[in-house]
């Protein structure tokens, strides 16, 4: 067991809700399998206490992660924003530095690229349906086109919102679907949910596969112990599908080496994720 002392660093996941996280799991494992001294915990809180324990947090040396709701919020209390930050508008990575800078980033959007490169090999030239415009959507949007996704169409239960997306980030090669019906007959190589339903096991499909008359590929960025209903809709269908595991995976390793400038361990973050989800 590792022992926790005044000199180990904390790094916190900071949302509403964030019961559910398996972050400790994977960074706390992390940590050891690399021999960080830090430790890794889940903080729940409010947008009016974001600021506060980010900057806390980070003044102590430390750092982590941005969950829902407050990637956005996060995104506008940096001192010092990365690239990917300013383009998406959402921060999901945070740590100080010895002037007293908070520093963001938004390592969801490599995490995307890793984790779509390992179940699809290649996004380049296919046709993406993308559910959702909020942190995870622009990730997801950003992660896309930077990989070579040919075209993005974006669905969103607000269309301006969805349209502010795609003229952020998209440019000519994402479009909004103005109205559930216009997606009837509709055929796509990969369909990508970055809405939040799933979350909780109760949680509906955020799209009905029937409607579609082929689908490719199906990725859920939501994850749980269980089949996401998204997954399983796809799977009925015929669909190959997962969740967001290992997305969970890719964008931690990408938070971890932002933290401690070394390579994470990919097998051994891993490994903790898939033991606590059958756990």
């Amino acid at each position: 067991m590792r022992t926790i002392t005044a000199a180990t660093r904390v790094l916190a996941l900071l949302g509403d809700p964030v019961e559910h996280s398996l972050s400790p799991v994977l960074q706390n494992a992390a940590f050891a399998a690399a021999g960080m001294d830090g430790v890794y915990v889940a903080v729940g809180c409010e947008a009016d206490e974001l600021v506060g324990l980010m900057r806390g947090i980070a003044r102590a040396g430390g750092g982590g992660n941005i969950t829902l709701p407050h990637k956005e919020k996060a995104a506008s209390m940096l001192d010092m924003a990365s690239d990917t930050v300013r383009r998406t508008g959402a921060c999901n990575t945070f740590w100080g530095d010895e002037r007293g800078r908070l520093h963001g980033d938004n390592t969801d959007v490599e995490g995307v690229r890793r984790a779509l490169r390992g179940f699809l090999g290649s996004v380049k030239g296919i046709r993406v349906l993308l559910l959702g415009a909020g942190g995870a959507a622009r990730a997801a949007l950003m992660g896309l086109l930077e990989e070579g996704a040919d075209e993005v169409l974006i669905q969103n239960r607000s269309v301006e919102r969805a349209r502010a997306v795609a003229r952020r980030i998209g440019g000519e090669r994402a479009r909004v679907v103005a109205v559930p019906s216009d997606l009837d007959g509709e055929s796509f190589d990969l369909v990508v949910n970055a809405t939040r339903l799933g979350l909780s096991p109760d949680d509906p499909s955020p799209l009905d596969f029937e409607r579609l008359s082929r689908v490719g590929s199906a990725v859920d960025l939501v994850y749980g112990r269980q089949p996401t209903a998204f997954v399983r809709a796809a799977e009925e269908f015929g669909v190959r599908a997962t969740d967001g595991a290992e997305m969970l995976v890719q964008q931690g390793a990408a938070s971890f080496e932002l933290w401690w400038d070394a390579e994470a361990p990919l097998e051994a973050m891993r490994a903790a994720v898939e033991a606590a989800r059958v756990g």
